[in-house]
């Protein structure tokens, strides 16, 4: 009864973490754009600074697990901020805060992120050496059919600047480097406690921001444009802002990650797969009851394809076996 009790406790964790997620992407995003910023490398930058100050605590609470990580989990890490912190946190927002300013539906770039097992698959067939079934390139294949859908719908596809395209691209991007980061992570992870790990990734990933506003500074400087502000970015800062990002560092940023890592380690890789659908369905009604948009006719044809594709990749993840090396 005790274990039966456990197992519906992290059937929900994972579930309010999805809808969580989903929350941050319809809402809260949109929020801290409408406060007055929308510089994408100091949105991410303050997402990820603002979580570290509360992950600190593992970081010296825990600080002899460094001792456990070797030169090529470093570089795991240092991977896994660089694609699953910078680059895929930077894309998805930019998807979103450009889907939010033409009037478009968010929920299309979201869903589109449920591309990620995908990539995490055939970055593991590189990096880890994996062999997935032969059905999982079908089921690949069915995935980006349903994705063109879910971009275009119906409707001839639209390459203009001011459509779904670029957002497309951009989420597509975002699932990239999240299943890549992903397979990154898979053995040095394993070296640390969850709290030591999620330090880790935010406070590199803090790091490497600095390092990318530093750059677009200096191009900027040199007339080269970038289209963002570099370090001027944070003059938009107020105490509005900051209060949005500290909303966000404790409920859809380091708060949704603990819950989701509790109940994933109490339940099987296809009973997670089936609670995190909570994700596309938040997504799809928030998007509706909070801005009033709702899928075409097409799109909901190519969520639902990607939707049963995914599962069905996961699935067949769940089955392959693992080497030992990273």
């Amino acid at each position: 009864m005790r274990l039966k009790k456990i197992g519906i406790i992290a059937a929900l964790t994972i579930m309010f973490a999805a809808f969580l997620w989903a929350f941050d992407g319809v809402v809260l995003t949109p929020w801290v754009v409408d406060l007055g910023l929308s510089d994408i490398p100091t949105f991410v930058f303050m997402l990820h600074a603002t979580a570290s100050v509360f992950l600190a605590y593992f970081l010296f609470r825990k600080y002899q697990e460094l001792k456990n990580l070797n030169k090529q989990d470093w570089l795991a890490f240092f991977l896994t901020g660089l694609f699953g912190g910078a680059i895929g946190t930077m894309a998805i927002i930019a998807a979103i805060v450009k889907v939010y300013s033409e009037g478009l539906n968010i929920s299309v770039v979201l869903l589109l992120q449920k591309l990620q097992p995908i990539f995490a698959i055939l970055l593991a067939i590189l990096w880890l050496k994996e062999r997935p079934k032969k059905t999982f390139y079908l089921w690949a294949i069915v995935a980006l059919i349903g994705s063109y859908f879910l971009t275009f719908g119906f409707d001839q596809p639209d390459f203009n600047a001011s459509g779904m395209f670029i957002p497309a691209l951009l989420s597509i991007l975002a699932a990239f480097s999240f299943g890549s980061s992903t397979v990154f992570s898979k053995k040095a992870v394993t070296k640390v406690s969850h709290g030591m790990g999620t330090a880790l990734r935010f406070l590199i990933t803090t790091g490497i921001m600095i390092v990318i506003i530093a750059v677009i500074s200096l191009l900027n400087n040199f007339d080269v444009q970038t289209s963002y502000e570099g370090i001027s970015g944070f003059r938009a800062l107020n105490w509005n802002l900051i209060g949005a990002f500290v909303i966000i560092a404790l409920t859809t940023g380091g708060t949704a990650i603990f819950i989701y890592y509790w109940g994933l380690k109490r339940v099987t890789a296809a009973q997670s797969t089936i609670y995190e659908l909570m994700f596309p369905v938040s997504a799809i009604v928030l998007e509706y009851l909070i801005h009033d948009k709702i899928l075409a006719a097409g799109q909901w044809f190519g969520s639902i394809i990607v939707i049963f594709s995914i599962v069905a990749i996961v699935r067949l993840k769940s089955e392959i076996p693992t080497p030992n090396t990273l």
